[in-house]
């Protein structure tokens, strides 16, 4: 196997640069890795974002055709991850498995790209993406149905969410003692998609309650996290902090001391049944509550497995009702908390999606 990514700083990969090939490469783990020296931030403005993207899918391309592979995977976000797929699969046949972490262009144009250029790009690279493919994994339900309804007849789509990391976030991991300040703790990137400024709206409704227990604590980095902090530090609002980034090893022990896991994202209809966070799998992994602010089918796997709370998109006052509600009442967490493990163990087990995973690899490599 052979792992073509770009250079994020927290990715502690420290592989020998090649000056000549003008790419980093080396084992880890026993994977070939070749890491090419594009570095991205969510911070990055959209015009950067984009070069950089154009930038990984050719030179990922020119490696797809090049390398002897029996079989070339990429995976999106962005649509551009699929070129490298594509120019193996038209160049030498050489099978392609494609997976959709998000629908484009249907999410850049739900967030505001009006660009029509831009946009009849995006569709066109999509349709050709799913038609070529050998395969297509999607992450969310929402996700398969659009593929199923854009894609040929033949391709094969299969619905493999992200999965739990059973033992890097686990409920073993949890304080034994009950901490004072009752921590609801957000991970993931701190863009416009996320919605964040619901977050200070409760901060700000607990602030006028007069709460002192519960603290909002986000985990992360990205484009909107300075003004966010800006308005926070501005207004007083000290039961909202604002961390740095952890490395994905180290993530599980922080998650562990948190309360409960806040599942936010802008209220977008394209996001409902369209997504699938890694945090929400990590939280439930955890052991932990999930309060969730948008509808969907997130949102419907909570309500029915009693792993956490639903509160409607735009709701400071039911969202600090939540929070409070559970600071207040450690055995309906400790229920919650125990109904969020089992969902993890039950039906998202990494382990277990990796199998159905690898199966669909086997059968478009055949």
């Amino acid at each position: 196997m052979t792992v073509v990514c770009g250079a994020q700083a927290l990715s502690g990969l420290n592989l020998p640069f090649d000056p000549v090939r003008g790419w980093a490469r080396g084992k880890v783990d026993g994977i070939d890795v070749i890491s090419l020296p594009l570095p991205y931030s969510n911070r990055d403005s959209l015009l950067r974002r984009a070069f950089v993207f154009a930038r990984f899918a050719l030179r990922s391309a020119v490696l797809a055709v090049k390398e002897d592979a029996d079989l070339v995977f990429a995976t999106s976000t962005p649509i551009s991850a699929a070129v490298p797929g594509l120019a193996a699969k038209w160049f030498r046949g050489t099978p392609f498995v494609f997976e959709v972490r998000d629908l484009w262009p249907d999410l850049p144009r739900a967030l505001g790209v009006t660009s029509p250029p831009v946009l009849a790009l995006m569709t066109a690279l999509e349709r050709l993406a799913y038609r070529s493919a050998d395969a297509v994994i999607g992450l969310a339900p929402g996700i398969v149905a659009a593929v199923r309804a854009r894609s040929g007849p033949r391709t094969e789509v299969e619905l493999i969410p992200n999965g739990c990391d059973l033992d890097a976030f686990s409920p073993a991991l949890r304080p034994t003692s009950r901490p004072a300040e009752f921590v609801a703790g957000f991970t993931g990137a701190h863009g416009p998609a996320n919605g964040l400024d619901a977050l200070l709206d409760v901060a700000r409704e607990l602030k006028r309650r007069g709460d002192r227990r519960v603290k909002i604590v986000l985990i992360g980095d990205g484009r909107e996290k300075d003004r966010l902090a800006g308005v926070a530090r501005e207004e007083g609002l000290d039961n909202c902090q604002f961390l740095p980034p952890v490395p994905k090893h180290a993530l599980g022990a922080v998650t562990a001391s948190f309360g409960c896991g806040l599942m936010v994202l802008k209220d977008v209809p394209e996001f409902r049944d369209g997504t699938s966070p890694n945090k929400f799998f990590d939280y439930l992994a955890a052991g932990l509550p999930v309060v969730n602010n948008y509808p969907g089918w997130l949102a419907g796997l909570v309500e029915q497995s009693g792993c956490g709370v639903v509160v409607p998109p735009g709701d400071p006052v039911a969202f600090a009702d939540a929070l409070q509600h559970l600071a207040a009442d450690p055995a309906a967490c400790a229920s919650m908390g125990a109904a969020a493990r089992r969902l993890a163990e039950e039906r998202f087990a990494r382990g277990d999606l990796a199998t159905r995973f690898c199966a669909v690899l086997e059968r478009a490599a055949l």
